[in-house]
């Protein structure tokens, strides 16, 4: 970069001149031309909406990013990774030629956070742009009437949506951004993208048999499409974590359809049992996506509040930008009610695994032969229908 190159050659002149005081203070104003360049760096990245018309508009706090936009902000990301190493390397030079005095004093730490903090909010502004791009996606889920499906097909026009939105930003990403920086922008976009799918769910309006039959594959695709992105990318060297933690957030999209297939009389064990972190909020709105009359949703509130939902922390995320929420807890059982639990859970679960017998379509087939492929499992009729 030719500002490293003017501020090198000017430190070498002044060296060979003086080696104190005034070579410390022409350090000095070289760490704040840095600085000041990784301000100018920071105001290039895209601003998200705000002020009165973007809150009206529904655009406040987000950020609209074209393919031009994603190619400047990796740039941004690389301009500003360079001048993190080269300024480290050059307060080492300095500080081995400078008076001795005045060498510990050499510390470019400030400039290399300053970097830092522009690359940290490059990688989350690419994220938060993929975000706003998956907002129309996400609109045309809940449009989707889900309580009036006849028959489960392919994947969701949404799903293919979503694809187009990755197929054109991940290649141009990966070529763009080194492994280290790619992989800080995977661990962003999985922390984002999974709690968001899962919590895009409940605000659907009513989900039947059908409908839940055909979102169930849309999650399985979609998760396959967000698990693509590594090889999309090429850059697959450090993908393990990523493919880990998206596996997780979409089998919490999944369990969450399985609890909505399944029957009324055992939907409140089969919540607990998928679910074991979720709140009595969340299971009434399941109820309300089953579309049970208040008076039924009551009689089984009752009953599960009753028998404790065993529960420690909210499941739908309150917002897109927290950190990666930690694994879900055990169901908690006591001692004296676990045989009770566990033979109602066999009878009920058994029942639940005749879920969609007899369908004829192409899709519910391709569903029943994921839930098959568990059936050699040791864990019996609860893990053939359940663990995908």
């Amino acid at each position: 970069m030719q500002l490293f190159l003017i501020i090198k050659r000017s430190l070498k002149r002044c060296s060979a001149l003086t080696k104190s005081k005034t070579l410390f203070n022409l350090f000095k104003v070289f760490q704040k031309i840095l600085k000041a360049y990784a301000t100018k760096l920071f105001a290039r990245l895209p601003k998200s909406g705000t002020g009165i018309v973007a809150a009206a508009t529904g655009m406040d706090g987000q950020i609209k990013t074209s393919d031009k936009d994603e190619r400047l902000i990796c740039y941004i990301v690389n301009s500003a990774e360079y001048c993190h190493k080269t300024s480290g390397e050059l307060a080492e030079s300095v500080s081995k030629i400078i008076d001795s005095q005045l060498a510990d004093a050499v510390d470019m730490s400030e400039v290399q956070d300053e970097f830092s903090a522009v690359i940290t909010k490059a990688l989350v502004t690419l994220v938060l742009g993929l975000e706003t791009k998956f907002d129309v996606e996400m609109a045309a889920m809940t449009r989707v009437p889900w309580g009036s499906l006849e028959s489960v097909g392919d994947q969701s026009e949404y799903v293919n949506g979503i694809n187009m939105i990755l197929t054109s930003s991940i290649p141009a990403l990966g070529s763009l951004l080194s492994p280290i920086y790619f992989q800080f922008f995977l661990d962003k976009l999985a922390s984002s993208l999974g709690p968001r799918f899962y919590a895009n769910i409940f605000k659907c309006r009513h989900i039947s048999e059908t409908g839940a039959q055909q979102m169930l594959l849309d999650t399985q695709a979609v998760k396959t499409i967000l698990l693509d992105i590594p090889t999309l990318a090429r850059q697959t060297a450090s993908a393990a974590s990523y493919s880990k933690f998206v596996s997780r957030e979409m089998s919490k999209a999944e369990a969450l359809l399985k609890v909505i297939l399944s029957p009324v009389d055992s939907v409140a064990d089969t919540y607990r049992a998928l679910l074991p972190e979720g709140t009595p909020m969340e299971f009434q709105r399941i109820l309300e996506l089953k579309g049970l009359k208040k008076a039924d949703q009551q009689t089984i509130l009752e009953d599960f509040n009753k028998h404790g939902p065993a529960i420690t922390q909210p499941s739908i995320p309150p917002s897109i930008a927290q950190a990666v929420p930690a694994a879900p807890a055990a169901p908690v059982i006591s001692n004296n009610a676990s045989l009770g639990f566990i033979a109602s859970r066999e009878d009920v679960l058994t029942r639940a695994a005749a879920l969609g017998r007899g369908a004829a379509t192409t899709g519910f087939k391709r569903f029943l032969a994921l839930t098959e492929a568990a059936k050699d499992r040791k864990d019996g009729p609860f893990r053939k229908l359940f663990n995908t």
